[in-house]
């Protein structure tokens, strides 16, 4: 992901005229509304914290897993397994890519279907992929040096892992797809256009009949002094379905979410807007606060992350799922 000083230049009147049907979010539930179907659902369950840090600290011992590691490779299958354990479907989608270096390797993205038969559908996102380049780091030494990526990288995926797992053990009434995007980190810092290079590609090659009424992509969601505001554009893209989130977070009690502007962040939920999937981004880009100085180091490490933080994210994501069914239409 990048940070954008201005706003991202994406046309709205494209997306309004897009012929991919969206499918509506309840515009205004009532708050009684909502903390009466959080409160009476007997069917949606605990997250477990303890196993989603467990599949955090599982992806970074594979050590870095940039395009073209070892880690890379060894990370994807233990994925893909992982998931076949849990999903009614896992897809690969493989593409080549060729590196600044010159270097050529193979991105995967890894799509997985929930109760496949669903129509009413929405999608869950997140990247697996670390950077090769911890360019940030304090110390130019360090530049050339691939990054760990526990927040970075890990943390989406491993409450995106726990949530699967949930939904094998209590399988949702509506269709869930996660995605999780490969070479999200390949880009030039100070040029955002060359971020996204998955979630781009499956972007201009959607599966057939791909159509979630909505989705939610999750980024740098670990940190230990988690705070998740409303991310600019995706306040311009879903400002219904941003208001159900952090409506959400509140009538569970979860402070992590701050139901206040924050920045504009160039990530995986653009190239997925611009193909008409409504799609907000949930993101702590202050890791761990507004120096940013773990971001893209060598000091994005499972000891910067927390286990609260992941269920944080992860129950308002199974509320969604289990509580709130009823809200998409």
């Amino acid at each position: 992901m990048q940070f954008c000083p201005t706003s991202f230049a994406l046309s709205l009147t494209m997306l309004l005229l897009s012929p991919v049907a969206w499918g509506t979010v309840n515009q205004d539930p009532s708050s009684q509304s909502v903390k009466r179907s959080i409160q009476e659902s007997s069917t949606s369950p605990t997250f477990d914290s303890k196993s989603a840090f467990n599949y955090l600290v599982k992806q970074t011992q594979f050590g870095p897993r940039g395009p073209g590691l070892a880690g890379h490779e060894r990370c994807l299958n233990f994925l893909q397994n992982e998931l076949k354990k849990f999903a009614d479907d896992v897809q690969l989608q493989q593409f080549p890519f060729t590196l600044s270096t010159g270097k050529q390797v193979l991105l995967t993205n890894i799509i997985c279907a929930f109760n496949a038969t669903a129509r009413r559908r929405i999608a869950f996102s997140a990247h697996w992929d670390t950077r090769l380049w911890a360019d940030q780091d304090s110390d130019p030494k360090n530049h050339k040096k691939p990054i760990l990526g526990a927040n970075d990288g890990a943390s989406g995926v491993a409450v995106l892992l726990e949530i699967a797992r949930h939904m094998r053990l209590n399988p949702p009434s509506i269709g869930v797809d996660i995605i999780l995007f490969d070479g999200e980190d390949l880009g030039t810092t100070g040029r955002p256009e060359t971020f996204s290079v998955g979630a781009k590609y499956f972007a201009r090659n959607l599966p057939p009949d791909f159509n979630p009424r909505f989705g939610i992509n999750i980024d740098m969601i670990g940190d230990r002094e988690l705070r998740i505001p409303r991310e600019v554009s995706s306040d311009r893209f879903a400002p219904e379905l941003m208001n159900l989130l952090f409506r959400t977070a509140r009538d569970l009690d979860i402070p992590q979410f701050i139901d206040a502007p924050g920045s504009d962040i160039s990530d995986d939920h653009l190239p997925l807007n611009e193909a008409g999937i409504r799609t907000v981004n949930l993101i702590d880009f202050a890791y761990p606060d507004a120096s940013n100085k773990y971001w893209h180091t060598l000091a994005d490490t499972p000891d910067k992350c927390s286990s609260a933080s992941l269920a944080a994210v992860g129950r308002v994501l199974l509320a969604i799922i289990y509580s709130k069914a009823s809200f998409v239409q």
